[in-house]
């Protein structure tokens, strides 16, 4: 069972509409710090974006993002029960059209993330994506005695 102190986790209900991106963004920049935050907030805006595209505006959209030792998992939930195309495949199942504007997204999902995947809500569904924490930062390695020092002044002076 995981720590429950050791997980922090954040909720915004969004609105069916593209204002949702930016504050989707902006829940993600702050909630997550580090060298996945970029990677997060693209993945993340992919999957809002998609949410209000692709589903009917009946109902808001919801976010959650959680950050627990080991990975941060961001979920959307939308009120269409239909899924979002294939989020197992490692490869698209048809390349994207160059010229498209869109039709990159769950490329993008599947090829950054540790995990993407879906499932269904009582209401719709949930669209989501993992990625893994990142390793602790390295520690220096303390210097032997025998190691020779840089050169400080340049030779023969």
């Amino acid at each position: 069972m995981p720590d429950t102190a050791a997980i922090r986790s954040w909720h915004r209900t969004l609105p069916h509409s593209p204002q949702a991106v930016p504050l989707a963004r902006a829940l993600v920049r702050e909630a997550l710090a580090g060298p996945d935050q970029d990677t997060a907030e693209l993945l993340t805006a992919e999957l809002v974006a998609n949410a209000v595209e692709h589903t009917e505006g009946c109902g808001p959209i919801e976010l959650y993002v959680e950050l627990l030792a080991s990975h941060c998992q961001v979920e959307v939930l939308d009120g269409d029960p239909a899924p979002p195309g294939d989020l197992s495949s490692p490869v698209p199942l048809e390349a994207p059209d160059p010229l498209a504007e869109g039709g990159r997204g769950l490329l993008l999902i599947r090829a950054l993330a540790a995990a993407c995947g879906h499932r269904p809500t009582d209401w719709g569904k949930a669209v989501w994506f993992r990625l893994a924490a990142p390793a602790a930062p390295a520690v220096p390695l303390p210097r032997h005695p025998e190691t020779t020092p840089p050169r400080t002044t340049p030779a023969g002076a």
